[in-house]
């Protein structure tokens, strides 16, 4: 074991909570602790299951629960014949509530950028008017909008907007500003809705997120009102490596 290690696995053993709790909790907290407080870095490998095995005189089958279940919340990444590695965080928004993305990014420390890729006057299909609660042919606004967090693209957000509602979408400059800067602006929201699915990719939006075409999405169809009226319908499309929901339920 290096030095390096044999340090990391001292410390974690002495981070180890003094409650009633069981062995594999313990571990689970302390290792959570370590994480959380930035102590231990993304991509960092943490002691092994033998070397905790062997320094805590516990069952491997103890262990193996501990970073079994962090692999599952997404704290731990295990690579075979390498070890296991704190994972990357991954983005995450919140599921019960609508925030502009370019906030959330910089809450995390990092860097927004957005590219738009359409922005275009339209008519609404049949489709697009029962999704914005008007009448075929009305006038409406669609976008498509790359957004990228520290240079890596994580969202592909594709919208269509009530013109009576929002006259001067069209005219926003998407490259600079959000969406949701715009249409809360001149529409704040009192209500929405969220319908949450995993999906494959298209090869187009596999290249505008450059991921590989095997990988899962996160996908957020959501609609925002203003009012009585349904003010935008989006759909929000996320790679399921980089990005999660996060939800709090009260009492």
């Amino acid at each position: 074991m290096s030095d390096v290690m044999s340090s990391a696995l001292t410390e974690l053993l002495d981070d180890l909570p003094e409650t009633s709790q069981p062995i594999y909790a313990k571990l689970k907290h302390a290792i959570t602790v370590k994480v959380r407080s930035g102590e231990w870095q993304a991509n960092q490998r943490v002691p092994s299951e033998a070397e905790i095995v062997k320094a805590l005189s516990v069952s491997r089958m103890t262990v193996n629960r501990a970073l079994r279940e962090l692999t599952a919340e997404g704290l731990l990444v295990r690579h075979q014949g390498l070890g296991t590695f704190v994972a990357e965080k991954k983005s995450h928004s919140a599921l019960f509530e609508v925030h502009n993305i370019a906030e959330e990014v910089a809450a995390r420390g990092h860097q927004h950028r957005s590219q738009l890729l359409i922005l275009e006057p339209a008519k609404a299909t049949v489709e697009e008017a029962m999704m914005l609660g008007v009448r075929t042919n009305h006038s409406i606004f669609r976008s498509v909008v790359l957004h990228y967090e520290n240079e890596l693209p994580i969202q592909i957000e594709e919208r269509i907007v009530n013109a009576k509602l929002a006259p001067d979408y069209a005219q926003q400059d998407f490259d600079k500003h959000t969406p949701y800067e715009y249409l809360t602006s001149v529409a704040p929201m009192t209500e929405g809705e969220h319908l949450v699915e995993a999906v494959l990719p298209t090869p187009e939006e596999c290249q505008r997120l450059a991921i590989e075409s095997s990988e899962p999405c996160l996908q957020i169809k959501r609609r925002t009102w203003a009012g009585d009226d349904i003010v935008t319908a989006a759909r929000l499309l996320h790679p399921g490596s980089r990005f999660q929901l996060f939800g709090h339920f009260g009492r």
